[in-house]
């Protein structure tokens, strides 16, 4: 069971930047990525057919035989990660409470905002999150549906893209938050688009690392670090890999080895 690989699911390229951050800190594992680029983005859909992609992004990964499941998607980890914990016999990782724990842990005055999805910031699994660890936090969430397509189209510091950032940072600008939660995976690409218009003193949280530290954990508690060289990392998509090899690529600074399109479902 140990030398199995990890598998991390997204709903696209996003996903890449927990993948990157687990692979740093855990170089000796195996990875397996799928991203469901036919049917990007999630956080637009209904909780009911996020639940279903999620179910079978899952069961996909399950039968390549992973020893644990990374859900690096947020919306998927706000509507689906109990179930997945349910349904499938190994540890399931979402994204959603490591990074709450990293932002209650950063802020000073005690006002986080979170921008996210739709789906996500619908959900309040960020707020949810963030008050079982301190009630007396005030957390201002914005949906900025249009990020994700924006960052798929490789458009990440285009300046639409800025034009974007401003509508959507505005409102949470006037709440003097000191901290801003990243509340989906494809965000993290955004980072120079977000630090140019917020400034340096404002926190931005990555739940990437977290993630990372909570894999190692779990791989250390239930004895599931490999002993044995890990295989290359293995890319699946839903769609043609064009746009995921080059978006991705350029983000990760290689090139994505063979990329493969599949069915799932």
């Amino acid at each position: 069971m140990a030398d199995r690989a990890i598998g991390i699911f997204d709903s696209g390229v996003g996903g890449l930047t927990v993948y990157r951050e687990i692979a740093r800190q855990l170089a000796g594992e195996e990875y397996l990525y799928l991203g469901d680029t036919g049917r990007v983005p999630y956080g637009t859909k209904s909780p009911s057919t996020v639940l279903r992609y999620a179910q079978e992004a899952a069961a996909f990964l399950v039968s390549h035989r992973v020893k644990m499941i990374v859900v690096a998607c947020n919306t998927a980890s706000a509507v689906a990660l109990a179930d997945l914990e349910e349904r499938f016999r190994l540890p399931v990782i979402g994204v959603i409470e490591p990074g709450a724990h990293k932002a209650v842990a950063v802020t000073r005055n005690r006002r986080v905002g979170v921008i996210g999805t739709e789906g996500t910031i619908k959900s309040g699994a960020y707020t949810r999150a963030i008050h079982a660890i301190d009630p007396q936090i005030e957390v201002v969430s914005v949906a900025c549906p249009l990020f994700v397509p924006l960052v798929e189209e490789g458009w990440a510091e285009h300046p639409v893209t800025r034009l974007v950032a401003e509508e959507y940072l505005a409102p949470l600008l006037q709440h003097d938050i000191d901290t801003l939660v990243l509340g989906c995976t494809h965000y993290p690409l955004l980072k120079p688009t977000l630090r140019s218009l917020l400034g340096d003193d404002l926190t931005l949280v990555d739940s990437a690392a977290e993630t990372a530290k909570s894999v190692r954990e779990v791989l250390h508690r239930d004895h599931l670090l490999r002993l044995s060289p890990p295989a290359a990392p293995r890319f699946f998509v839903t769609d043609l890999p064009t746009r995921f090899e080059q978006v991705g690529g350029s983000f990760l600074g290689d090139l994505l080895p063979n990329v493969q399109q599949v069915e799932i479902g």
